[in-house]
């Protein structure tokens, strides 16, 4: 078997699998039954100063039989006493010496506040620290969260203020809710941040009941934005993960979260850079027992590409993702519809038709009528494979020559 043993910015855990910060790290007796399920690290539910939650908090979008794709809460950071916390986190890190017990902290930007509750949970012999700049919701209203995270500046200047007083290593978990995830990035490593981690929740309204007019979740009739989560986010994740695993100018660990299901999930985010990967949603759904899954698949993976350690697969695939002004546009490929598999559904030439480029008509093979691809027309979207509900029916192949590629900056001339 290969090695999942992982070291995150000086952290060390026996697999990569870690416990985002969320309702799922809430308390030491949740997270001790984490570690025996299999998982390697836990996050803990954010620190800071005695809040108030809302009821009700959590609503979802579902997508016909499939539950909780994407989920919505206005949960805050934990509603427990500190020194509750930080005695479970104590006792915690002392059961489990060789699983990664980190401390997620979020407070008031005064360099005070944060000097004393990071001198007051580096004494549980916790990992390192996890500084929340990504709660989108609830927090941010009071300068905090997102507040912090969407700023660079506040970003720096407050991990710089952890580095202080502390030589733990420090993750600084990143906000999504900005254009560019760069800036904030490197903001974190400017400041002294030994990791980020990212992404935290998206801000959302998820619905309304269009009964009684009250977006959800409801709250004695009244609702607000929250943080989007779920497999739904996972592509907007693995973008904002690239997109800093790709720069030159970052050069410290990424810790991976958004919408992580399954061990090929997890693999995904490790090809294009983390080193580590963060659930929540997954575990709110099915349990802590899924990390079982995760860490067979992710097993027999490494064993079935012959790689000897998780380590060998992190950022595999950095250097497959470019701008779109470096792609090839010499490389064509057209829609080929394989009749052994068609159901004769039709399904690709309605989208073909009325959603991209009229490149299907029939043709008629033994009394059946068959969707057939006009090649001429055919552009190679992809979209009718997409919708094709018949595994196999609809296959892309390659048509060019294979010559050089050009790019558009070739072609054109431009930088």
């Amino acid at each position: 078997m290969a090695d999942l043993s992982v070291n995150f910015a000086g952290i060390k855990s026996p697999n990569p699998f870690w416990l985002a910060s969320a309702p799922p790290t809430n308390m030491g007796s949740m997270v001790e039954r984490a570690f025996d399920a299999g998982w390697g690290g836990a996050v803990w539910k954010t620190l800071g100063e005695p809040i108030v939650n809302v009821s009700s908090r959590l609503a979802s979008i579902d997508q016909g039989s499939l539950r909780m794709i994407g989920l919505n809460n206005i949960e805050l950071i934990t509603d427990r006493p500190l020194d509750v916390n930080l005695k479970e986190i104590y006792e915690c890190k002392k059961k489990y010496p060789n699983h990664a017990v980190i401390v997620s902290l979020m407070v008031e930007s005064k360099r005070e506040a944060w000097h004393d509750i990071v001198k007051r949970s580096q004494d549980t012999g916790a990992d390192g620290f996890e500084l929340n700049f990504g709660c989108p919701h609830g927090m941010s209203e009071r300068g905090m969260g997102a507040a912090m995270g969407q700023v660079p500046e506040y970003t720096c200047m407050v991990t710089e203020w952890v580095k202080e007083v502390s030589d733990l290593p420090v993750i600084v978990k990143l906000t999504p809710n900005v254009t560019n995830i760069l800036p904030p990035g490197k903001a974190a490593q400017k400041g002294g941040a030994d990791a980020v981690s990212l992404i935290n929740t998206i801000n959302s309204v998820i619905g309304v009941d269009v009964d009684t007019m009250v977006p959800y979740p409801n709250v004695n009739g009244m609702a607000a934005h929250g943080g989007y989560c779920g497999p739904a986010v996972k592509p907007i994740a693995l973008n904002m993960v690239s997109e800093l695993a790709r720069d030159e100018e970052f050069t410290i660990p990424i810790s991976g979260i958004g919408g992580i299901n399954t061990w090929r999930d997890a693999v995904e985010f490790m090809l294009l850079g983390a080193a580590s990967v963060q659930v929540c949603t997954a575990v709110m759904h099915y349990g802590y027992r899924i990390v079982e899954d995760m860490i067979d698949g992710l097993n027999n993976y490494l064993d079935d590409k012959g790689f000897a350690s998780v380590n060998n697969i992190i950022g595999q695939s950095v250097s497959r993702v470019t701008d779109w002004g470096n792609l090839d546009l010499n490389y064509d490929v057209k829609a080929h519809v394989n009749k052994e598999h068609c159901i004769r559904c039709n399904l690709c030439y309605v989208a073909c038709e009325d959603g991209a480029h009229q490149s299907f008509t029939f043709e008629e093979v033994d009394g059946k009528r068959y969707p057939f691809v006009v090649e001429e027309e055919c552009v190679g979207c992809n979209l009718c494979a997409l919708v094709c509900p018949a595994p196999g029916a609809i296959t892309m192949h390659r048509v060019d020559a294979g010559g050089p590629p050009q790019s558009w900056r070739q072609r054109t001339g431009s930088s």
